[in-house]
């Protein structure tokens, strides 16, 4: 796969030995492909990601792998709030309120080329390739609810949910019932701890509960809405039968 060597961003620094695991895709919220690479390649802005990937799917290398990108900020994923040192970022030519409102086919199909090389070179999980609103859900919200997850699903390149039997259901929520989770909610955020996500000030704090759970309803439902608890409930059940099933 090509890249384009010739924009490099000063904004970064070591992993300090740190094995890459994870991706995180973003958007810019900047208008062309221009203001995107003068935006991360400037070192005043202290902002950075590994590669970029304009609207006609050129892809940019701007931070060696090697080295710690500046890109996920203040975070957190299965108890690590260093993601920068163990990520890779890739941020894409998309802005929610441009002209570029739009994720291009040969956008999708440069992302996917180089989601697949980085997956295969560094031996990440489909469970590991996330957004930013997953590592950040109480700020952040990129690469937004017009993501196309399920053309990632399609191509075998990230966790894709398989229905579950009934009996398979009934276990779960048996063993639930045993260890005293006597709320939806419990349940609600036991999974979303389990699969990843910052559930640490949520149990006591309603805002940041309602941001985790719009996060996750971007992600995986493509809606930014209201939903019921029990179409979350029940989309949280399957998420986590798959992911405790699923290697990679």
């Amino acid at each position: 796969m090509k890249y384009i060597n010739k924009y490099k961003s000063p904004n970064y620094n070591s992993r300090n030995s740190s094995k890459i695991k994870l991706i995180i895709i973003h958007y810019t919220a900047l208008k062309n492909t221009t203001d995107g690479i003068s935006y991360l390649c400037n070192k005043v802005n202290k902002v950075s990601s590994h590669y970029f990937i304009s609207q006609d799917g050129t892809v940019y290398s701007l931070v060696d792998d090697k080295f710690r990108a500046w890109h996920a900020g203040q975070s957190y994923w299965e108890g690590r709030t260093d993601i920068n040192s163990i990520s890779i970022g890739i941020e894409l030519d998309y802005s929610p309120y441009g002209k570029n409102n739009k994720y291009s086919k040969k956008m999708i199909s440069s992302l996917k080329k180089l989601l697949i090389k980085i997956q295969k070179k560094y031996e990440i999980s489909k469970n590991h390739i996330l957004a930013h609103s997953d590592v950040a859900p109480f700020r952040k919200k990129d690469p937004g609810k017009h993501f196309p997850w399920k053309l990632l699903y399609s191509s075998n390149i990230i966790l894709k949910f398989d229905k579950i039997r009934k009996t398979d259901k009934h276990i779960i929520e048996k063993w639930f019932d045993y260890y005293n989770f006597n709320s939806k909610k419990k349940i609600i955020i036991f999974i979303l701890s389990i699969i990843g996500y910052d559930t640490r000030h949520v149990h006591e704090n309603p805002l940041l509960y309602n941001k985790l759970i719009n996060a996750y309803k971007i992600r995986y439902l493509n809606k930014e809405d209201k939903k019921s608890n029990k179409l979350i409930y029940n989309t949280l059940i399957v998420h986590l039968i798959n992911f405790l099933l699923t290697k990679n």
